[in-house]
């Protein structure tokens, strides 16, 4: 009975999606490989996940059960920055990370542009139709949202989310996060050169397909 009680069993619980494998559950919620398949071992002993042709949750009321749970352990110990990133996994919507964050994702942490941890905003491409639920999802968890970033002396805790609503969502999967396709983010830090231009410079020696010397030249008025 006690199999979910722990904090990885929960996590795992609430980041599974139908099919997913164990090196996937891992990589969204940002923990060692062997460490979840010990977790999901024991869960799937328990009865909570089976494996058919991927892992699949039994009950769907247990995961609506621990995300309560969370969001009360939430008001007590608010989420931290490395948490936040996990969070919209829970959330059962499509989404992929944009702007600042799909730079940071794309160079696979490599490239972090400057933010202060006591003004840290998350950029997070939604599908339009989902604004409001996930505006209503991060309330449950105290962290305020926008469309635009919003001065930190409006708000009274470090993390924000800037949702950025989007007719439809083309993503692409980086150790198990969802991030904007590569060239759009290429584009992105085009824009903004100086800020970005030792991460083009990582871009481009991370990924064939990108074009540094062009976007050298592509320098904004």
């Amino acid at each position: 009975m006690y199999e979910v009680c722990g904090e990885k069993e929960l996590k795992v619980i609430l980041a599974l999606d139908p099919g997913d494998s164990i090196s996937g559950v891992a990589r969204k919620i940002d923990e060692n490989r062997e460490t979840i398949r010990r977790v999901v071992n024991r869960i799937e002993a328990a009865g909570y996940v089976a494996y058919d042709d991927g892992l699949h949750l039994i009950d769907q009321t247990l995961r609506d059960v621990g995300l309560e749970f969370l969001t009360a352990a939430a008001a007590t110990s608010p989420p931290s920055i490395s948490e936040a990133y996990v969070l919209p996994q829970f959330a059962g919507m499509d989404y992929a990370f944009t702007a600042i964050d799909a730079v940071y994702v794309w160079t696979r942490g490599g490239y972090q542009v400057a933010r202060d941890p006591a003004d840290y905003p998350l950029f997070i491409a939604v599908h339009e139709s989902d604004l409001n639920a996930w505006t209503s999802f991060f309330d449950r968890f105290g962290i305020p949202t926008a469309e635009e970033r919003q001065p930190a002396d409006d708000l009274d805790g470090a993390i924000q989310v800037v949702l950025e609503p989007r007719p439809q969502i083309d993503a692409e999967m980086v150790d198990g996060r969802p991030v904007i396709p590569l060239q759009e983010t290429v584009t992105f830090a085009n824009e903004y050169y100086a800020t970005f231009e030792s991460a083009l410079d990582m871009l481009g020696r991370m990924y064939d397909d990108v074009d540094t010397d062009a976007a050298y030249r592509m320098e904004p008025a």
